[in-house]
């Protein structure tokens, strides 16, 4: 009897031709496992501040700007460092959607703060057209996606301050209407209607006006933006959001007390509300040891101003020779990740996102120094365990689905009336 052999043997070859394809496969690395979710869903910042830099730099005048490469604009004469952000550099970072902040100086009254604002979503639609292969304005969800299924970096604006607005309904309305879309309540200090999280509270948070805003931007679908307000301002806003909320360039208090940094009182509350952290590069905002280093300096400079007071040049070079010798620890990318984990561990892996700040900063931490960077970051986050389905959500889907949400909840408000305040002059 040879058949019970031959069966044997059979099944000996079998396993051995079988079983190397049936053993696991290795691993991915963690820069294959970034790659492949920034391909599948590249990234979307929430917050960039180069319409900014053509204000300060050109005067808004940019006629033979080159928005191709601006690595080498650096100019020391002037203070001023190399710009962040290109179209060159855009695309070695994956970024397939940005929101361009359209911020102005809360330090301006509010009339030419006003004003402003329309000169930089001018700018800032004027910079879109004009790099209309790699660029695509958009005002909604479907844009977005249809500008990154073409391979174009989808371009929405985002207004950062109050007093954008001059504390008017309408003026909102009409922003609105020229494609903000989201407004941040508040910057570095209050406004009339709102606490800013830098300033000393003077209304408790949101006014009944503040409210009024809140409400009349979910009702047309615009973003309540909660980074620069204090803690008060955030759970105001919270208590009457219907739509998300989104932090559009923020960090975690717990991980580095910066007041400017989401308290763990709110992040406990963004799954209920189904909004989105968009964590920030900015050292003294991510890394404990360069806030404290700001705040030693701000003591030596308040010291050296009393030793050389009528001598303003001395107490420049003197504070110039301290900061030689006690430079800015920078943090890095280890350090952003902390607060992505953090958020993540509180408010979940559907309610985090990116917003660098970058060309609204003097510097980011170390190694992500410029908008081509973002694949770092992945990769660092890959290496702790995030798997490619939530590097996708922090990359892009989380911020579409906020956006999606919100563009949702203003269809429920149809037909009911616009929010009014009266005019003051």
């Amino acid at each position: 009897m040879t058949l019970p052999t031959t069966r044997a043997a059979l099944a000996l070859a079998l396993a051995a031709l079988t079983g190397p394809a049936l053993a696991a496969a290795p691993a991915a690395s963690p820069e294959a496992v970034a790659a492949a979710a920034l391909k599948a869903a590249p990234v979307w910042d929430g917050h960039n501040d180069l319409p900014g830099q053509l204000r300060d730099r050109h005067k808004n005048v940019i006629a033979g700007f080159d928005f191709a490469d601006t690595a080498a604009t650096a100019d020391p004469a002037k203070n001023l460092i190399a710009m962040h952000t290109d179209l060159k550099r855009l695309r070695q970072g994956r970024v397939g959607a940005q929101f361009w902040s359209v911020y102005v100086s809360a330090s301006l009254p509010e009339p030419q703060a006003v004003q402003a604002t329309l000169e930089q979503i001018d700018v800032t639609k004027r910079l879109i057209a004009a790099n209309p292969k790699d660029l695509q304005f958009c005002t909604d969800s479907a844009c977005v996606e249809s500008a990154m299924k073409q391979g174009r970096i989808a371009s929405l604006l985002g207004m950062e301050g109050g007093h954008s607005i001059g504390g008017s309904l309408a003026v909102l309305r009409q922003m609105h209407a020229l494609g903000a879309r989201y407004m941040t309540l508040t910057h570095s200090k209050n406004n009339a209607w709102a606490d800013s999280a830098t300033d000393k509270p003077v209304h408790n948070g949101l006014t009944p006006l503040g409210k009024d805003m809140v409400r009349e931007m979910q009702r047309l679908g615009m973003l309540v933006d909660l980074s620069h307000v204090s803690e008060k301002t955030m759970l105001d806003a919270l208590d009457l959001a219907g739509a998300p909320v989104i932090f559009s360039h923020s960090n975690a208090r717990a991980v580095n007390g910066h007041p400017r940094n989401v308290p763990d009182s709110v992040l406990a509350r963004m799954k209920a509300n189904g909004g989105i952290v968009m964590v920030n590069f900015y050292p003294p905002f991510v890394n404990r040891p360069t806030w404290e280093w700001q705040a030693l300096r701000a003591a030596e400079k308040g010291r050296l101003d009393v030793v050389y007071n009528g001598n303003p040049n001395g107490a420049a070079s003197a504070l110039a020779a301290w900061e030689k010798a006690n430079p800015a620890p920078r943090g890095g990318i280890s350090d952003v990740a902390d607060h992505l984990d953090h958020i993540r561990k509180l408010a979940g892996v559907d309610h985090v996102g990116l917003g660098g700040d970058f060309d609204g900063i003097d510097v980011a931490v170390t190694g992500l120094d410029d908008v081509s960077t973002y694949p770092a970051l992945f990769t660092e986050l890959a290496r702790r365990g995030w798997s490619q389905a939530d590097l996708e959500k922090l990359a892009s889907r989380n911020m579409l689905r906020v956006l999606k949400a919100a563009e949702s909840f203003a269809a429920t408000q149809r037909g009911k009336p616009p929010f009014e305040n009266p005019t003051t002059f």
